[in-house]
């Protein structure tokens, strides 16, 4: 496994729509490992989308540190949306900053896991909000692009 570069705002490889993974090979799982050793190599991350390591496929790790584990998708789609809230957020890819972003409550995504099996998330507060997050990465959208509000991060002890 390997600790992969996170991309920084700027970058053009942020501002991309990534293509859909055709065939989940070994290549495919090597991605998906060295995205969650990286994820997990961060202070505070919770998720990470494939173009933030400059990789341009439809690919997301989600591990909200609550003891459900590493959620790996692959060809996430968000199906429905309900509701409305606006939520502070923060992305490894723009570290200094965070900003609040209006986002749905309530989402249901449909996504290809690991092994090639078809799933679905129904779900609301935190997974909802990262769902949202990362799959905006997906099509080039950050979440400054999005913003409420933009302030600088306070720094850290």
């Amino acid at each position: 496994m390997a600790v992969l570069e996170i991309h920084k705002a700027g970058d053009p490889v942020l501002k991309k729509v990534c293509e859909p993974v055709k065939r989940i090979d070994k290549k495919v799982k090597r991605i998906l490992k060295d995205m969650a050793e990286t994820l997990y190599k961060t202070k505070n991350g919770i998720g990470l989308a494939a173009p933030q390591v400059g990789i341009l496929q439809r690919i997301v790790v989600i591990d909200l540190q609550d003891g459900n584990g590493l959620l790996e998708l692959i060809n996430p789609v968000i199906t429905k949306k309900e509701g409305s809230q606006v939520v502070g957020e923060g992305c490894l890819s723009v570290p200094n900053f965070e900003g609040e972003v209006e986002r749905a409550v309530y989402v249901e995504c449909e996504y290809t896991d690991a092994s090639g099996k078809k799933q679905f998330i129904a779900t609301e507060g935190l997974l909802a909000i990262c769902l949202q997050h990362e799959t905006d990465h997906l099509d080039g959208i950050l979440f400054t692009d999005k913003a409420v509000t933009i302030t600088l991060k306070a720094p850290e002890d």
